[in-house]
């Protein structure tokens, strides 16, 4: 399992907010302690302009130096945009391990699935699965599908790809619940699984269930996870009603695919989620076994 990180990723921080350093620095405690499932470490590289401006316009970028709160839950913090930029890098090269066969994470903040292509919200600055999905289209790939398990839609995402030739997304999520949109499908490729808020487990479930029936259905060459785990039953901001073996159950799904596969922390705001993302983690580390990359055929 290679797992892309930077602690320097714990260094911008706004006294109460959920989003916090101790979801890297605690979850990377977690990691380098347990002793079952072997992990390399790989510091992200450096993203360029044309790769981001795919999704996001040049003058959103610019905003992204300007020392003003985008909104009550997006602070600006100084040196926020390289912060972004090194999200983004993070799952460049995840997406670039992926397409090599390896089971891959990226495990970094800010997280990125709510950004558009004008606006920063939602704690997200640039969005990182759009951005590497798009990539990846670009360097050849002619199928991609993003899987957003986050307990929030992934509107930033929606909004970007919507009715992009070669891409989907299928996002799992509350609703009604922020950020307010996901409560039907959109364009011709976006697929939305909306979950009212009090739904039992075991609904909830078999949503998910569906869902990846009909990523399977779609037969992606590439599949990119939001993976957020506010979906939690004890996360204070989601509402969700999953169990820590409910996200090793996603992982061992997405496994069962054998689709070349990379997974970029999302949301996930409780003490427990070092071992969510290492229930996870356990789920997918089969994933070397898959097939090789039909654009690289390697």
């Amino acid at each position: 399992m290679k797992v892309i990180t930077d602690e320097r990723c714990a260094g911008y921080a706004c006294p109460g907010h959920p989003e916090r350093p101790e979801r890297i620095t605690r979850t990377l405690a977690t990691l380098h302690r347990q002793t079952f499932l072997p992990i390399e470490w790989a510091a992200p590289g450096r993203a360029d302009d044309v790769t981001i401006l795919r999704a996001h316009s040049a003058q959103h970028l610019a905003r992204l130096d300007q020392p003003v709160d985008f909104d009550a839950d997006t602070p600006y913090h100084e040196n926020i945009a390289s912060y972004a930029r090194a999200s983004v890098a993070a799952a460049l090269d995840a997406l670039a391990a992926a397409r090599q066969g390896e089971p891959v994470f990226s495990l970094m903040r800010p997280p990125g699935h709510h950004a558009t292509r004008d606006r920063a919200m939602g704690f997200c600055y640039l969005n990182n699965i759009a951005i590497a999905a798009l990539a990846a289209s670009a360097a050849g790939a002619k199928r991609v599908a993003v899987f957003d398990f986050d307990v929030h839609h992934g509107n930033g995402t929606e909004a970007i790809l919507v009715n992009r030739p070669g891409l989907a997304l299928f996002s799992i999520h509350l609703y009604p619940f922020y950020p307010g949109t996901g409560a039907a499908n959109v364009g011709n490729n976006c697929f939305n699984y909306p979950v009212a808020p009090g739904t039992p487990r075991e609904q909830y479930l078999a949503v998910l269930k569906r869902a990846l029936e009909d990523l399977n259905n779609y037969r992606p060459d590439l599949i990119a996870v939001s993976a957020g785990f506010d979906a939690y039953v004890r996360d204070p901001l989601g509402g969700g009603v999953l169990e820590v073996d409910d996200f090793h159950w996603l992982g061992q799904e997405l496994d069962t695919l054998k689709v070349p596969l990379f997974s970029l922390l999302e949301g996930g705001y409780s003490k427990d989620l070092p071992e969510l993302v290492l229930a996870y983690l356990e789920g997918i580390k089969h994933l070397s076994h898959r097939k090789p990359d039909v654009a690289t055929g390697k």
